[in-house]
């Protein structure tokens, strides 16, 4: 597996290649580099955030909508004001990767990924709209897609800066003097705020949806 700067960046444009295949090589890439930061926030990435608090803005109080269980007919919107969805219909995404993009490649376009409302919020939603019924939040797909590519386009930004420093071509290791060089970015925190205001601009695609076979019997490859 190659950890060349250039075939990195190569990766975070290419909608087939998962970012939950592409960080490993990020994180080899950064140790190479002695980039300690950027290695470590990457691992957060990768595994998950253990204390929701301390996870970056781009997976907290992430906006959804309020639905309630109806035996019925399922899953429908519950009947709350716009206060209502504002106090309560919003979540934190402190899972791992991995999680959050098999929840993309399982959804198409249009749907989402549901959780249970906590359990003190819920009692006290049921008590403001007189419901028992179970009450979630749905989170859209996109919602879960845009922070994926919140964290590809850091990686695409890291990368796009390493080669900008001569960081390009293919390496073994890098030696102290190559190291020195790009030592000042070792600032994930500084790539990630840049990636949360262009994502939208950056040539980092969205993550694509399984087909039906995929989805019946695993993912290709």
């Amino acid at each position: 597996m190659s950890t060349s700067v250039d075939h990195l960046q190569e990766r975070t444009q290419d909608a087939s290649d998962l970012l939950t295949d592409i960080v490993p090589s990020a994180i080899t890439l950064a140790t190479m580099l002695r980039h300690r930061k950027m290695a470590a926030w990457l691992r957060e990435e990768f595994d998950g955030y253990t204390d929701k608090d301390k996870a970056p803005p781009y997976r907290r109080d992430l906006p959804g909508h309020i639905v309630a269980k109806s035996p019925q007919y399922g899953w429908i919107p519950a009947p709350v004001d716009e206060r209502q969805t504002s106090e309560y219909g919003h979540l934190d995404l402190p899972e791992g990767i991995k999680s959050l993009e098999q929840v993309c490649l399982n959804c198409k376009k249009g749907n989402g990924h549901r959780a249970l409302l906590d359990k003190d919020d819920m009692a006290h939603v049921q008590k403001q709209i007189n419901l028992k019924a179970e009450l979630a939040i749905n989170l859209s797909r996109e919602v879960y897609c845009r922070l994926l590519r919140t964290i590809r386009s850091a990686i695409y930004l890291w990368t796009e800066s390493l080669a900008d420093a001569g960081m390009t071509g293919e390496h073994n290791h890098y030696s102290p003097e190559e190291r020195k060089t790009v030592e000042h970015l070792d600032t994930p925190e500084a790539f990630w705020r840049q990636a949360m205001e262009q994502v939208d601009e950056l040539p980092v695609p969205d993550v694509r949806e399984l087909g039906f076979l995929e989805r019946m019997f695993g993912r290709a490859g």
